[in-house]
């Protein structure tokens, strides 16, 4: 099939002015319709715990499996038929493996109404994009979640697929909004899923990790184009990624942190029960007004320098 490179470069240009409507369809929603459907089969004739072990491999066998299978045919048969149609296909697939555009969209959105003094409108805002408890949290906590969700994402929503989309197209792109998807629905740590969704956890671990530590690198990198500082950017990232939870995520927050100056993390709610994690850059400052207006223009910056690389990576694979 045709290099990616073009296809690519008119996804990059469209997240960034359209974000994700929510009104148009988007094959991540199908998506986890049917892991709903497969995790609610699964569980009809598996109950042990090796057997949701087995399950949640070939849960994650049907899915990714299927997902990129179902791309490679979609694409071909488009091509076959009529080959602007596979171009604007393999556009669309790559545009909906992107989440930049919505991610600074969504961030903004809670940014602004905490400017101008709307503490109960911020805080209902970060409710619809985050997993904590909102409703009690000061300015200070509102503008930490926010920074959070920013670098957090930039790895999952931004660096990664444009990773996967410069190395393989949109097939690999499905592969792993595939993975990550089943991950956000099944790879949870917890009674109901610690056997049916091991295998999405894993596997989302590791499809995650180069992107994760070039999402560090990509932010260091952008700092200083912001007024922001790359050294302590990196410091952090080396330092401090090990204070998160998961593998991946705590490259990327410690990389905004330590370019911010200000520490995220610590203890929160959810569900009503404390949490009590570490603290990421616990040397850092609490987040003040600047630090959410300047996570969004790292993000932006970040997202660029990324969407660049990819681009000069997918360039070099049309020339192969």
């Amino acid at each position: 099939m045709p290099n990616g490179f073009f296809p690519l470069l008119i996804a990059v240009a469209a997240d960034a002015l359209l974000g994700d409507p929510p009104t148009w369809p988007h094959f991540v929603r199908w998506l986890g319709r049917l892991i709903s459907w497969l995790e609610g089969l699964a569980r009809g004739i598996f109950h042990s715990p090796e057997g949701l072990r087995l399950a949640g491999f070939l849960l994650v066998a049907a899915v990714v499996g299927g997902g990129a299978l179902g791309c490679w045919l979609a694409l071909k048969l488009a091509r076959a038929f009529f080959e602007p149609l596979g171009f604007l296909l393999a556009t669309a697939v790559s545009f909906q493996c992107l989440a930049a555009g919505q991610l600074w969209r969504e961030a903004r959105s809670v940014a602004q109404p905490l400017e101008a003094g709307d503490l109960d409108l911020a805080r209902q805002r970060l409710g619809l994009i985050v997993g904590r408890d909102t409703a009690a949290l000061d300015e200070a906590g509102v503008r930490r979640a926010v920074i959070e969700t920013v670098a957090e994402n930039f790895n999952d929503g931004v660096v990664a697929p444009l990773f996967y989309l410069a190395l393989g197209g949109p097939v690999l792109g499905v592969a792993y909004k595939a993975v990550n998807t089943l991950d956000s629905m099944v790879g949870y740590k917890n009674e109901k899923y610690a056997d049916l969704g091991l295998a999405a956890a894993r596997l989302d671990d590791l499809a995650g990790w180069a992107p994760a530590r070039l999402s560090a690198l990509l932010m260091a990198l952008a700092s200083p184009l912001v007024g922001l500082s790359a050294d302590r950017a990196w410091r952090a990232a080396l330092s401090d990624h090990a204070a998160h939870k998961s593998p991946n995520s705590g490259w990327p927050e410690a990389a905004a942190a330590g370019a911010l100056g200000v520490k995220l993390g610590g203890p929160n709610f959810y569900n009503g029960r404390l949490v009590k994690k570490p603290w990421i850059n616990p040397q850092g400052r609490q987040p003040e007004a600047a630090d959410s207006r300047s996570s969004l223009d790292l993000l932006a910056a970040a997202a660029a320098l990324a969407s660049a690389l990819a681009l000069l990576v997918a360039l070099a694979r049309r020339g192969l």
